[in-house]
């Protein structure tokens, strides 16, 4: 007898998958996002109060975004429709807005719609029941994984407040797991488990941040377990161990642990192979850190951080590369997203690089630590009044733009730093013509100071 089979006896009908029983039935049960519904939040008012309004609720796949609208129709007096996007046209909004009308007049309930994937609407079905939204006829509930922005029309979408929901975190996902272990009336109290601490980790790490891949892998895991037992109920307790974990999940556990020195030393070699303009190395370190369940967005910035500190102004456009990277893996996800990190980092690695925006700022600090707040020279500062005109300020600025090459030497350092250079440029690709650039005007700044020493 398999798990399925198990609790198809125990509760007398075919059980349904351990994620939906599992789901909260409350505020109190959801656990993670509290940002958005923790105390305090403009939801969790909205539900105790039953005062519910037009929401578009955007994030990942298994963050909560279902539950929620469960939880609203659990929760307050509205009439609730739960509509499908994919399975649902025109024709049905028709519908959905007749009842309401009929819940109005009849019952004087609100009908709140919950649309589920609500980015899978064409502009013509979102425009059906564009006016009844706005009438407030029909509170709208919209679930997405994409971008609002993009996928719900502009006059939809300013009648709605979009809810931004976050991948749950390890710490969310442990809980989750640990209250389906515990629980004997919806999860898999009943079965005795002790989980292995690394199989935990694991089970965590794959999730990538989706409670219902989580509670999947867990009950495919305890299905696993519990072929092999006479009776799931009455046998002693039995550790759920990492081998039946990757058993389960098809999928080896790799060395790594996100807290510890593994995860240091492969961002370690991802970050030198950037800047030893090794690409092959470069994606073979993603690719490791990826497969064994880091962070996406940890990688992300660790490359836009690498783009200013390691290639800085030789390549301009490698900070655009790497955020639009980390961007379009928000937008797509694992595992499609996972290319553009890949791409981003050969384009880092195989960039000019330069270290010189990185050594300018360290500079700077260094001079702001020794010298403190310096008076800013007088004739930069700012002189909206003619008070301030008439002590100095402003006195003798001169527009870079009334100048040939919208260039005029003067100076703009506190006079203790006058003559300082920080930012000193490289040969290296884009830098070199900012070198020559910066060459030239130096020239100029010097026989400046040169012919007024002279006249001294």
């Amino acid at each position: 007898m398999d798990l399925f089979e198990y609790h198809a006896q125990k509760d007398g009908h075919v059980s349904r998958p351990l994620a939906d029983r599992m789901r909260p039935m409350n505020l109190d049960e959801f656990i993670g996002q509290r940002h958005a519904v923790g105390e305090g939040t403009l939801i969790r008012h909205a539900i105790l109060k039953d005062r519910i309004f037009s929401m578009i609720l955007w994030g990942p796949p298994g963050c909560g975004k279902t539950t929620l609208a469960r939880i609203f129709a659990s929760q307050t007096r509205c009439h609730f429709v739960h509509f499908s996007a994919v399975l649902s046209g025109v024709k049905e909004i028709r519908s959905v807005i007749e009842d309401a009308k009929n819940q109005q007049t009849l019952f004087r309930k609100k009908t709140v719609l919950f649309v589920d994937e609500i980015h899978r609407f064409n502009k013509a079905q979102q425009d059906a029941f564009l006016h009844h939204v706005e009438s407030g006829l029909i509170t709208l509930i919209g679930a997405t994984t994409e971008n609002p922005s993009f996928e719900v029309i502009p006059p939809l979408l300013s009648r709605c407040r979009v809810i931004t929901l976050n991948p749950l975190s390890d710490e969310d996902i442990a809980t989750i797991l640990d209250n389906a272990l515990k629980d004997r009336e919806r999860g898999l109290g009943e079965m005795n488990l002790i989980v292995d601490e690394d199989a935990l980790s694991h089970l965590v790490r794959m999730s990538d941040g989706d409670g219902r891949t989580a509670l999947n892998n867990l009950e495919t895991t305890a299905s696993l377990i519990a072929s092999g037992r006479e009776d799931p109920s009455k046998e002693k307790p039995i550790k759920l161990t990492l081998q039946y974990v990757e058993r389960a999940m098809e999928r080896k556990a790799l060395l790594y642990d996100k807290a510890g020195d593994e995860h240091y030393n492969l961002i370690s070699a991802f970050h030198k192979s950037l800047r030893g303009s090794d690409p092959d190395a470069a994606a073979y370190w993603l690719g490791r850190m990826l497969s064994a369940g880091e962070d996406p967005f940890y990688v992300a910035r660790r490359m836009v951080r690498f783009a200013s500190e390691d290639i800085g102004n030789a390549d301009p456009h490698a900070l655009g590369v790497a955020l639009s990277a980390m961007e379009a893996f928000r937008f797509l996800g694992h595992p499609e997203g996972e290319l553009a990190l890949v791409q981003a980092a050969i384009y880092l690695a195989t960039a000019p690089k330069s270290n010189s925006i990185y050594t300018a700022y360290g500079a700077v600090k260094a001079v702001i630590d020794k010298h403190g707040a310096l008076p800013v020279p007088l004739h930069i500062r700012n002189a909206p009044t003619a008070l301030m005109r008439g002590i100095g300020y402003g006195k003798d600025y001169k527009y870079a733009h009334d100048y040939k090459d919208a260039y005029v030497p003067q100076d703009y350092l506190p006079e203790k730093l006058e003559g300082r250079y920080f930012y000193k440029p490289t040969d290296r690709g884009y830098e070199n013509r900012i070198k020559q650039w910066l060459e030239k005007w130096r020239s100029l700044k010097q026989k400046k100071k040169d012919a007024k020493n002279n006249q001294k």
